[in-house]
Order: C-alpha cells, then sequence, then structure tokens
C-alpha cells in the first residue's frame, strides 16, 4: 500500500479523467492520496468532483502565486474551512508559502498570506504543508513564529540544497519527494533523500506535474506513478521498495492523522 501525499486530481489534466486515474491508482496498490487545492475556487471544484471518493483527503490554502489575490482568497478559504458546513477529510492548510523564483505575487503579499493560512492552521490544529522555492530560509523563519505547528510542517517537493535541507531538519519539519529525486541531474536531492530521518520522509506525484523516471514523458502525471519514486527512495535508502512503503505510509498516516 502506498500513498500519494501530495497531488492535485481537481487540476484539468487529471480532472477530465478523474475515475479513471483513481482506477490506475487502485492497480498500483495506492490506496490514498491528498488532494491539495490551491485556491477557494479549486477546492470547491475538488469536494464537487471528489467528494465522494472516501480514499481522497484534502488539504485546502492559497498557493504563493495566488497570494496577490488574497483579500478575497482568504476570507473564502476560510468560510470553507470553519463554516457553519465543515469541509470533509479536511486534513492539512496547504499548500502555502513563499516562491521567489517566478514572483508570481509582490513578495509582501506571498508573506501576508502565508501568516494567515499559518494562523488557521494552529485555530484548527492542523499539519501545513509548504510550497518553497529559493524562498526556503525566509519560509523557515516565518514558521518560527509559529511553535505550535512544531513537527507539523512538511516541505513538499523538495528540489533545494542540502544545507537548506538540514536547516529544515534541524527545525523539526518533514520533507516529501516528488519524480525530481528520480531525474539523473538530481544528485543533490538524492542525497537529501537519504539524509532524512526515517520517521520525517514523504513521497509525492504533485500530480500533474513532474512525471517520475523511468515514465517521464508520460503526461499528466498521476498518483499511480507514486511507486517509481518510492522504489527509486528505496534504492538510494538501501531498502526494499515494500519496506519503504511501509515508512512512507506510515508516515503519512501519522502527519495528516489519517483513519
Amino acid at each position: 500500500m502506498l500513498i500519494d501525499s501530495h497531488c492535485h486530481l481537481s487540476f484539468p489534466e487529471l480532472s477530465e479523467q478523474v475515475d479513471v486515474v483513481l482506477a490506475r491508482a487502485a492497480e498500483a496498490d495506492v490506496q490514498r492520496m491528498v488532494n491539495v487545492c490551491t485556491s477557494s475556487g479549486d477546492a470547491e471544484r475538488a469536494l464537487a468532483l471528489l467528494g465522494k471518493h472516501e480514499h481522497v483527503f484534502f488539504a485546502v490554502g492559497l498557493h504563493p502565486h495566488e497570494a496577490k489575490n488574497g483579500v478575497d482568497e482568504l476570507p473564502a478559504i476560510r468560510k470553507l474551512v470553519t463554516g457553519e458546513t465543515p469541509f470533509p477529510r479536511l486534513v492539512a492548510i496547504g499548500e502555502t508559502g513563499l516562491d521567489y523564483h517566478y514572483d508570481f505575487s509582490p513578495r509582501d503579499e506571498q508573506r501576508a498570506a502565508f501568516r494567515a493560512q499559518l494562523e488557521l492552521a494552529c485555530e484548527l490544529n492542523l499539519p501545513v504543508i509548504i510550497h518553497a522555492r529559493q524562498a526556503e530560509d525566509e519560509a523557515c523563519a516565518i514558521l518560527n513564529e509559529y511553535p505550535a505547528l512544531a513537527g507539523r510542517v512538511v516541505f513538499h517537493c523538495y528540489s533545494g540544497p542540502i544545507d537548506i535541507a538540514r536547516q529544515i531538519l534541524d527545525a523539526g519539519y518533514w520533507i516529501s519527494f516528488t519524480g525530481i529525486v528520480t531525474f539523473k541531474k538530481s544528485t543533490e536531492i538524492q542525497e537529501v533523500a537519504r539524509l532524512v530521518p526515517e520517521d520525517r520522509i514523504m513521497v509525492e506525484t504533485d500530480a500533474p506535474y513532474l512525471s517520475p523516471a523511468p515514465k517521464r514523458s508520460q503526461r499528466p502525471n498521476e498518483p499511480a506513478l507514486v511507486i517509481h519514486t518510492n522504489a527509486f527512495v528505496a534504492k538510494l535508502r538501501g531498502k526494499t521498495p515494500e519496506e519503504m512503503a511501509a515508512i512512507t505510509t506510515a508516515n503519512a498516516k501519522r502527519f495528516f492523522n489519517l483513519p
């Protein structure tokens, strides 16, 4: 059994074939997945599309690319997750964070949206999924302002240097790996995958993006392909795919408090 700890089934590349995608995931023994919503509209679409699938769980947040819309989006997200009708199977806040690579939103608005969502996670006693690109140092500094989240933060789709990974791990946070770790040029990310403690590592697809080797040409990526990332990380760490699957599954269950 495997858990895809981060995917976007409600994105157009997958939503139009979601039943087939979920069937292929089941055939690959990927029995649960966390669908990560990146805006209020995405969350509403995801719920309409996936609400009937009890093995799909949800994270709801405002992606840093969308932080420029925070004045409208943050109240809408708060209403979705704290309103009179509880959002079903909500297991995390996010993805949220900082992206200084693309800077699609002004940095001050990214910071404000990030802090607002960390406060929401503390209020709801939920873990947080972090998107940080060329901003990991500042993301860690902001996270340090929220001690209630200690041990309840995962840096998803890790693609940074090893010194930043050590900083993240020293703070008690988790790291999750996508298909990027399987790429030939990802030697430093592979070193990070060897470094992460056994009780703080997860695997994900970030589907529909980042198909892992040996399926890099497959578009879109989908949850069934997390088996390849898991197997690659297993080899890096000197374990069998079955042993690694047991580890990452247990970790995902614990981090997201899955039943």
